[in-house]
């Protein structure tokens, strides 16, 4: 007499590629960049109330806190400013050239920063949105508000240099600092446009949502664009072999044996 043989249990789902998992992030951020930014080309009323009530009300928290203020221009204008992100950039930059086998990633950094700037002043003159105008101001700022150009750069920047730092390993305790002071610069600088009454809420919402969203882009296109190291080669999955011991030339970090 046969004994039936039990079924087989199912297989386990294949890991996710890169591509896949970044799918679901750039859908809802794209979809929620491109709804604020039609909200706000349409100049749709509820939202321009709800933009006018909160610059109010922090507009008149700022005039009566001179202390708060001050502390606010010089974060705004000083620490996270996109100059100052700039510059934080361009060290990235300098660091990474100095391996030859992350240049390529060197270069992309640049790129990315780059088209973000473009991709912000593009919008700026394109809506032409005015910034908030107040008769007692307590700072000025000029060319048009959406997006929030601090809010935006800051997010890439900082998203970007962040990615970096967890792709090449750092300890728990410097990733754990970065990700702190990265969370905290992005809200801050955000926080102190709408403060000192030069942008909107909406401004401000609009360059987190573009800047994440490029981040995610970009980093997609790290994944899917960087050159394939010596000695490897690509299988019809997209994944890689390396038929041969050869020292690779990749700038990703060893990987520890399992």
């Amino acid at each position: 007499m046969r004994t039936p043989h039990a079924p087989a249990p199912p297989a386990p789902p294949g890991p996710r590629t890169p591509a896949r998992s970044a799918l679901t992030p750039a859908v809802l951020l794209g979809a929620a960049s491109v709804l604020l930014l039609t909200l706000v080309a349409l100049e749709w009323r509820p939202l321009l109330d709800l933009d006018g009530g909160i610059s109010r009300t922090t507009h008149r928290w700022a005039v009566a806190e001179d202390g708060l203020t001050q502390a606010a221009r010089v974060l705004t204008d000083w620490v996270w400013d996109p100059w100052t992100m700039r510059l934080l950039c361009a060290v990235a930059v300098i660091l990474l050239l100095r391996r030859p086998a992350a240049r390529w990633t060197a270069g992309w950094l640049v790129v990315v920063v780059a088209l973000a700037t473009a991709v912000q002043q593009g919008l700026k003159a394109a809506l032409g949105r005015e910034r908030p105008v107040w008769s007692d101001p307590v700072d000025s700022a000029h060319y048009a508000a959406f997006p929030s150009g601090h809010a935006m750069t800051a997010t890439v920047v900082l998203g970007l240099l962040l990615w970096l730092l967890h792709r090449h390993g750092v300890g728990l305790v410097v990733w754990r600092t970065a990700l702190a002071v990265a969370v905290v610069s992005v809200a801050g600088v955000g926080l102190t446009r709408i403060w000192l009454g030069v942008h909107w809420p909406t401004d401000v919402l609009g360059g987190w949502l573009f800047g994440a969203l490029t981040v995610v882009a970009a980093v997609a296109a790290h994944r899917r664009l960087r050159p394939t190291p010596r000695g490897t080669a690509r299988g019809r999955s997209g994944g890689t072999r390396t038929p041969s011991p050869e020292p690779s030339t990749s700038d990703d970090p060893p990987r520890r044996p399992r």
